[in-house]
C-alpha cells in the first residue's frame, strides 16, 4: 500500500506544479530520512533509496569516514554518523576519507510518517524546482521588457504578477520618483538581473535604467525595431527629462523625426509610459564636438574647446543662454555629459572672449618685454596661437616660418631669445629656493625640527600648506625619511584644512 501512495504522491505533485517528478520522489526521500533520524535518541544520518518503478524503499543507516582527531585522544566527534578509517578499512580496504558506511537498518512507514514534516519538505523542494525552472525560463531575457501588474507595495518597491506564479521585483531606487502605482496597475519594466537566490525575489527589474528608455522606442518605433535606425546612447533623469542619440542607417531617413512621429505621437506615448519623462531626441554624430552641440540643444554653443587628455570640453555659450544651457539644477547639461560620455564645463560667452582678451595682452605684453619685440610681432605670435615663451622657444623652425612676414634671421632670433629667458627664469627661481626661509609655524609644526624645515625650504615647501599638499613618496625622495613619519608630517600639516572644513 505504501508504495502506491508514493506513487500517487510523485504523479500528483509532478502534474499539479508541472515539476520533474524525480525532484518529488528525492523531496519524500528526504522525508523518510528525516523520520528515521527522528526515532533515535542520539543524531544519526540515514539515506532512503526509493524504487522509481515500484514505490518500495530502502532504509540505510550512514556512517562517514574520517580521520582520528587528535585533540580527542584519536577517536571521532560525532560517533553517531561518523567511523575511523582505519576500522572502515576491515571490511573495505579500499575506502576512503569522505566515504561513506551503510548498514540496511528497518524502514519507517510511509503511512506512519509525521504528515507536516512530509508536506514541508516535500513543499520546499518543489518551491525550489519552481524558482529554478523561472530563473532557467528568464535567464535568457536580461535586457528585454517586461509588463506585469501590481501585486503588492512594500516601503516604495513594487512586486509585479508576470503571470505563471511568476514575480518579479522592483527596488525603491529603481521606481520613478514620485510615481503613483497602485494594486492592480499594469506596469513595464526593464529585466536588469535574475539571480537564483533560495529566498526572495530573482527577477529584477528598473524602471529607471536608460535601457528602458531604449527598449520603449524599439517596440514604439518600427524603424529602430528593424534595425533602420540605431539608438547609440540614453541619458535619463527618471520621471523628469532625457535625452537619446539616434543614427540612421538609410540616408533617406530622418531618424529624429521617425522617433518623434506624427505630431509627436511616438514620443508622446513612451512619455506617457515613464510617467510624463521629456525626452530629446538628439542626432548622433561621429565629430564629438558637433555631438556635444547637439546634445546641448536647445541651448546655442558659440564656441568649444576640447581638451584630450581630461576628456573634457569647454562649453561656451550666450549669456542669455546660459540658464538654457545648465538647465533646472544642471540637468541639461548632466544629461549631456552622460550622452557624449564627454565632462562638459559651460560657460559665459562673453566671459570667455574676456580672458581670452586678457590672456592674450598678458601674453603680448610679456613677449615685448622678454623677447625685446615691437607691438606688431608679439601681436602676430599671440594671433597664431603662441602663448608663453617655452612654446616660442620650442616650436618647429619650419612651423615658425609659416608665419608671413617670418624669415630665418627672426626666428632664429626670436628662438634664442626665448631660451634666454628660460633660462634666467629658471636660474632666478633656484636662487629663490636656495634662500627660502621657513615660516615659523612650518618650523613649529609637532614632528618638525629646524635642520628638516630648512631642507624641505629648499625644495620649495615654506609653509604647512605647502607641506599639506605634498605627496608621501615626494618627501621620503629627498629625505630620507620613513613613510610613517612623512604620512605623519603631512597629515599634521593638513589639519589647519579639517578644521576650516568644520568651520
Amino acid at each position: 500500500m505504501a508504495n502506491k501512495e508514493i506513487l500517487l504522491v510523485a504523479d500528483v505533485f509532478a502534474n499539479e506544479k508541472e515539476i520533474d517528478k524525480e525532484i518529488i520522489f528525492q523531496a519524500i526521500e528526504s522525508a523518510l530520512e528525516a523520520a528515521t533520524v527522528k526515532r533515535y535518541e542520539n543524531p544519526i544520518k540515514a539515506r532512503v533509496a526509493i524504487n522509481r518503478q515500484t514505490g518500495d524503499y530502502l532504509t540505510y543507516r550512514r556512517w562517514q569516514v574520517v580521520d582520528a582527531n587528535p585533540e580527542i585522544n584519536g577517536d571521532v566527534e560525532h560517533p553517531g554518523w561518523q567511523i575511523l578509517l582505519e576500522a572502515a578499512q576491515i571490511d573495505d580496504p579500499n575506502i576512503e576519507v569522505g566515504d561513506y558506511v551503510e548498514e540496511e537498518i528497518e524502514s519507517v512507514d510511509f503511512c506512519r510518517i509525521a504528515a507536516q514534516t512530509a508536506k514541508q519538505v516535500i513543499i520546499q523542494k518543489v518551491r525550489e524546482a519552481e524558482r529554478k525552472k523561472i530563473v532557467e525560463a528568464y535567464q535568457d531575457r536580461v535586457g528585454e521588457l517586461v509588463t506585469g501588474v501590481v501585486k503588492r507595495l512594500e516601503k516604495g518597491s513594487v512586486y509585479l504578477d508576470l503571470g505563471g506564479h511568476v514575480e518579479a521585483y522592483i527596488a525603491r531606487e529603481d521606481m520613478i520618483p514620485k510615481e503613483p502605482v497602485r494594486m492592480g496597475d499594469r506596469v513595464r519594466g526593464y529585466l536588469k538581473a535574475v539571480r537564483s537566490e533560495p529566498r526572495g525575489p530573482q527577477l529584477f527589474v528598473s524602471r529607471t535604467a536608460p535601457e528602458l528608455l531604449i527598449a520603449l522606442f524599439r517596440l514604439e518605433v518600427p524603424e529602430v525595431g528593424e534595425g533602420l535606425i540605431d539608438i547609440l546612447a540614453a541619458a535619463r533623469d527618471p520621471g523628469s527629462r532625457a535625452k537619446i542619440a539616434v543614427r540612421a542607417n538609410d540616408p533617406r531617413l530622418d531618424p529624429v523625426g521617425a522617433c518623434v512621429g506624427m505630431r509627436g505621437s511616438r514620443v508622446q506615448a513612451i512619455s506617457n509610459e515613464l510617467a510624463g519623462e521629456r525626452v530629446d531626441i538628439i542626432l548622433w554624430n561621429g565629430n564629438d564636438a558637433q555631438f556635444v552641440i547637439n546634445a546641448m540643444s536647445p541651448a546655442e554653443i558659440q564656441s568649444i574647446v576640447v581638451d584630450e587628455d581630461k576628456h573634457s570640453m569647454d562649453v561656451a555659450v550666450a549669456t542669455d543662454s546660459l540658464s538654457q544651457a545648465i538647465g533646472r539644477g544642471g540637468q541639461n547639461v548632466r544629461l549631456a555629459t552622460e550622452l557624449t560620455g564627454w565632462e562638459l564645463n559651460i560657460q559665459d560667452a562673453a566671459q570667455v572672449d574676456k580672458n581670452h582678451d586678457e590672456a592674450a595682452a598678458k601674453s603680448k605684453q610679456q613677449f615685448m618685454e622678454l623677447l625685446d619685440v615691437d607691438e606688431e610681432i608679439a601681436g602676430i605670435l599671440v594671433d597664431v596661437g603662441l602663448n608663453n615663451i617655452e612654446e616660442i622657444a620650442y616650436i618647429p623652425v619650419d612651423e615658425m616660418l609659416e608665419i608671413e612676414g617670418f624669415d630665418e634671421e627672426l626666428v632664429e632670433a626670436l628662438r634664442s631669445r626665448a631660451k634666454d629667458a628660460l633660462l634666467i627664469s629658471a636660474i632666478a627661481s633656484e636662487e629663490k629656493i636656495e634662500t627660502a626661509e621657513p615660516s615659523e609655524e612650518l618650523l613649529a609644526m609637532e614632528g618638525m625640527d629646524e635642520e628638516l624645515a630648512h631642507q624641505m625650504a629648499t625644495k620649495g615647501i615654506v609653509t604647512l600648506d605647502d607641506l599639506a599638499e605634498q605627496a608621501i613618496d615626494d618627501i621620503i625622495e629627498f629625505t630620507g625619511m620613513t613613510e610613517e613619519r612623512a604620512g605623519k608630517l603631512i597629515m599634521k600639516a593638513r589639519e589647519s584644512w579639517f578644521a576650516e572644513d568644520k568651520g
